[in-house]
């Protein structure tokens, strides 16, 4: 992990952000470099490598004045492809969770978290780990429990195997998905090859549709 932990917050709620400016202020190994109230504001911003300062983590918030969150958290991975997200949010919707993970962010905090605990989740999301809120690691694990159920054991899909392949459903072609993932296109080419012989299948339109079928895109409520 990097000695100082540069941290960029998207939030439209001018009290919430004051909270969590304050909670990171005098930290010894974060410091919060930036606050924006939209994510098109703030992608501006790291478009422009005249003044741009680059995060090491990402808060983003998914209800945000024009896009979504959600709709500019590839964008963001785009422009920084090291860039850590971590959702800070009041939405525990589980699309939005689904959604979220399967575009790359390695937290999912709800908003009624600690300041203690969004502290601990920048240091172990940027010590390589994961962090979510007990709610919804909760619904996490009931989902993979029902695709264990409805998936063998020897066929089930890896999690980056399984982003690729709800990328692949989303109509995106191999070089696409690198370009999102920040990962090389013979390594996508690779997963695709697994995901393919894991689901016995020879395309990618059979992929999503024997995916669809078998509920690994949509658990059973």
């Amino acid at each position: 992990m990097k000695s100082l932990i540069k941290v960029m917050l998207i939030e439209d709620h001018a009290g919430y952000r004051e909270v969590i400016a304050r909670a990171l202020k005098g930290e010894e190994k974060i410091e919060l470099i930036s606050q924006f109230t939209t994510a098109e504001i703030a992608l501006r911003s790291l478009q422009d490598m005249t003044t741009r300062i680059e995060p090491d983590l990402l808060l983003l918030d998914l209800n945000l004045p024009g896009i979504s969150g959600l709709e500019a958290l590839p964008f963001f991975k785009q422009t920084i492809p090291s860039l850590k997200v971590i959702i800070l949010t009041q939405s525990d919707n589980q699309n939005d969770v689904l959604k979220a993970i399967s575009l790359g962010a390695k937290g999912y905090l709800l908003k009624s978290a600690t300041v203690t605990q969004i502290k601990d989740g920048i240091n172990t999301v940027m010590n390589g780990g994961a962090t979510l809120d007990p709610q919804v690691a909760r619904f996490i694990l009931d989902t993979l429990a029902k695709r264990t159920d409805k998936v063998p054991l020897e066929k089930e899909l890896s999690s980056r195997e399984l982003e690729i392949l709800i990328l692949i459903g989303e109509g995106l072609l191999k070089k696409e998905i690198a370009d999102q993932l920040g990962i090389a296109f013979t390594t996508v080419a690779d997963h695709v090859r697994h995901i393919y012989e894991k689901l016995e299948v020879q395309n990618a339109a059979a992929a999503v549709n024997k995916a669809h079928r078998l509920g690994i895109f949509s658990p059973e409520p």
